[in-house]
């Protein structure tokens, strides 16, 4: 059943002219400049300190370092982090 859910998600978010993200459960991030990041539909917090942050995704883990890094906000599925964004990085499970 799942697999049969993640073939036809790709379709109907074509079909119909949804929202990929949010019809294959994927993470959306959002930058700004070097400063922030808002990141959307994530599974959890894993690692945080002052240069690193990682977050649980569907398809594995969200990687930012960094330096000085400050959550923002931290809601169940978004979070915003603001420092010095070096880089964004996907490590897939």
């Amino acid at each position: 059943m799942k697999k049969w859910q993640q073939q036809i998600r790709p379709w109907l978010s074509k079909y119909f002219s949804l929202p990929s993200d949010v019809m294959m459960e994927l993470p959306r991030i959002t930058m700004i400049g070097q400063l922030h990041v808002y990141i959307e539909n994530h599974q959890g917090l894993v690692v945080y300190s002052d240069t690193e942050l990682r977050l649980k995704s569907n398809k594995g883990y969200i990687q930012i370092t960094g330096s000085a890094f400050v959550l923002k906000m931290m809601l169940p599925e978004e979070i915003l982090l603001e420092g010095t964004i070096e880089e964004v990085k996907f490590i897939p499970v």
